[in-house]
């Protein structure tokens, strides 16, 4: 198997890799999270860092796949996978029949493409409000625009979330499913994660605390409003997690 990955995508194709005794190549960019691919190698992948960004090491991940002919699986834009993601969609409404509203960090699409499958079909009341990254907003513009928009570059702290574009999958999703995209600032990513490992005793990775800092700073909640935050992810660098507990 081949795929490229922020890290977090990787780590879940290294673990079904390991799992089914599968050989597996990680493409990361060259400042991928060194946790996050130390965690890969672990795992029995193969490591390739290349690009500067996840949009470059996914091109020369699908050059290599063209070469060796391994099955590529696509951080989002495939709909097995896709599909695997909305599976959080059914826990949320297993746990949870009456929620409300459901905070979902978005990269390139498929979390929040999958959970909000799931959720508006089984419940339509329910309003789906994607967060995403000031430095990595495509999916935002995409929906404003009406079509599909692909960033220059991005630039955030959230690597997970550091998509450049939709794929037309997932924007297509996003249209028909999704109620809101929130756009939160680093500051309140920081914060977030701080608020996390104090009040909760959680670590989350900034693109994890993404939905948590949607809710803190621009989600006005009812009262009584039924809200799921979605956190996806707790591989944090230990020079974000300092910045993030020395803010005010």
């Amino acid at each position: 198997m081949i795929t490229a990955s922020a890290g977090n995508h990787g780590l879940g194709v290294a673990y079904a890799a390991a799992t089914f005794d599968t050989p597996a190549t990680v493409y990361v960019p060259v400042g991928a999270n060194p946790l996050k691919v130390e965690a890969i190698r672990r795992l029995g992948a193969g490591v390739v860092h290349a690009g500067r960004n996840y949009s470059e090491a996914n091109l020369e991940a699908v050059a290599a796949q063209k070469e060796t002919g391994a099955t590529f699986v696509h951080a989002y834009d495939d709909p097995h996978v896709v599909a695997g993601q909305g599976t959080i969609g059914f826990e949320i409404l297993a746990g949870l029949h009456d929620v409300d509203t459901v905070l979902v960090p978005v990269g390139g699409g498929g979390l929040i493409g999958g959970i909000a499958l799931f959720v508006k079909e089984r419940k339509p009341a329910a309003r789906v409000v994607g967060v995403e990254p000031a430095g990595a907003d495509a999916m935002s513009r995409s929906m404003a625009a009406g079509r599909i928009v692909t960033l220059d570059r991005v630039d955030t702290i959230a690597d997970g979330l550091a998509a450049s574009a939709p794929s037309a999958l997932t924007y297509d999703l996003a249209r028909r499913y999704v109620d809101e995209i929130v756009v939160v600032q680093e500051a309140e990513m920081l914060k977030a994660i701080r608020v996390l490992f104090q009040w909760e005793h959680l670590l989350a990775e900034p693109a994890g605390a993404a939905a948590l800092a949607a809710l803190l700073y621009h989600h006005h909640a009812t009262p009584n409003e039924k809200v799921v935050v979605v956190l996806s992810g707790a591989n944090i660098g230990e020079e974000v997690l300092l910045r993030a507990l020395k803010t005010g």
